[in-house]
């Protein structure tokens, strides 16, 4: 127990560090960025200070798996240049004993920060894009929703040209029915100049409406002031679209794009990015299995090759998963593949290193 005391402290003081360094690196480039708009659009040290807590959350999700990386090669590393792995190996303990706190310790990390990359940072996003629309002109979404299509039910699609979800009410809506998804054939459709949400009853109300019913030898037209109307999309998910995905967590994000393939959108690439975000915090706890291997041989170099190795597994990470999510993008594989595919690489390939090096 003292020795496992020992390494993780070793590796937790490492962690902290490699953290505060890249998050206060993120932020003087962010703000060399940014604070002349700052400045022209007169803002406070207060304003500018809150800006970037709300900007850190998203700068602690980015850099938390590289840190662990980098604290797992350095301090198991450091050991290593020390002897004290060899002097820990010949007191009997195994590579595997070495590994087991380490991959407890992150295991726990990665479901900490699955959640707060689900759920804490949108939040966090959220406050960061008022200060940005406000101090920074930045466009960071409109209230109105332009142009939307979506398919209502397989023999039903609906458009408008824009809804306004402050005002409940939007223009130039169109409904058109088809006789079947495999031969489809219009038979009837509904025009309306205007429509508004009717919150009280729950449905749609339109007005100046034009119906064109075409399963009549002669196309027959029928005009009406007003006509109430039942659409499966509700208010309450229109007014999901106005967010900005980085602003959404887990679980709106899910029901925005069940949302969006509703209305007959391929959100077959959103999906896999979905899944990836699931993924991304694991990626903490792979690294466990090829970086504490890798790391408690002795070799020379020291520090510049534990850089060097934390650079290349990072990169080859990144590589694989973009590479895994371009190939399930392309076939016909379930999209949670391509979330987790890099790390399904990975774990087979740290696997493979732990056998290796204990033999």
């Amino acid at each position: 127990m003292i020795i496992i005391r020992y390494v993780l402290r070793q590796f937790f003081q490492i962690l902290i560090f490699a953290l505060l360094a890249l998050i206060l690196i993120f932020i003087i480039v962010n703000m060399i960025e940014n604070l002349d708009d700052f400045i022209d659009n007169n803002a406070t040290r207060e304003i500018i200070f809150r800006y970037y807590v709300y900007f850190t959350p998203e700068v602690i999700k980015l850099v938390t798996p590289i840190s662990v990386l980098v604290a797992i090669l350095f301090s198991v590393g450091r050991m290593s240049s020390l002897n004290e792995i060899m002097a820990m190996k010949s007191g009997g303990l195994s590579l595997y004993q070495l590994i087991i706190p380490f991959f407890i310790i992150n295991l726990a990390l990665s479901f900490a920060l699955l959640y707060f990359n689900g759920w804490v940072v949108p939040r966090s996003n959220e406050k960061k894009f008022i200060i940005e629309k406000k101090y920074l002109k930045k466009e960071v979404g409109t209230a109105t929703i332009y142009n939307f299509f979506f398919r209502d039910n397989p023999t039903r699609n609906v458009s408008f040209q824009y809804y306004d979800p402050e005002e409940l009410k939007g223009q130039y809506i169109f409904v058109e029915e088809f006789t079947s998804p495999e031969k489809p054939r219009i038979t009837k459709r509904i025009e309306a100049k205007s429509f508004r949400w009717d919150a009280k009853n729950n449905r749609w109300v339109f007005y100046d409406v034009l119906v064109r019913d075409f399963l009549r030898p002669v196309p027959e037209i029928n005009v009406a002031d007003s006509v109430f109307f039942q659409l499966r999309i509700k208010h309450n998910e229109l007014l999901k679209l106005q967010k900005k995905v980085e602003e959404m967590n887990f679980t709106e994000l899910r029901e925005y794009l069940d949302l969006l393939s509703k209305g007959g959108r391929d959100v077959r690439r959103q999906m896999i990015r979905y899944y990836s975000g699931y993924a991304f915090p694991f990626s903490c706890t792979i690294l466990v299995l090829f970086a504490v291997p890798f790391a408690s041989i002795k070799r020379r170099g020291g520090i510049a090759l534990q850089i060097a190795g934390a650079m290349t597994f990072s990169f080859l990470y990144l590589f694989f998963t973009e590479i895994g999510q371009i190939l399930v993008y392309t076939t016909s594989l379930h999209p949670a593949f391509g979330g987790w595919i890099a790390n399904f690489v990975f774990a087979l390939f740290g696997i493979f290193v732990l056998i290796y090096v204990r033999k």
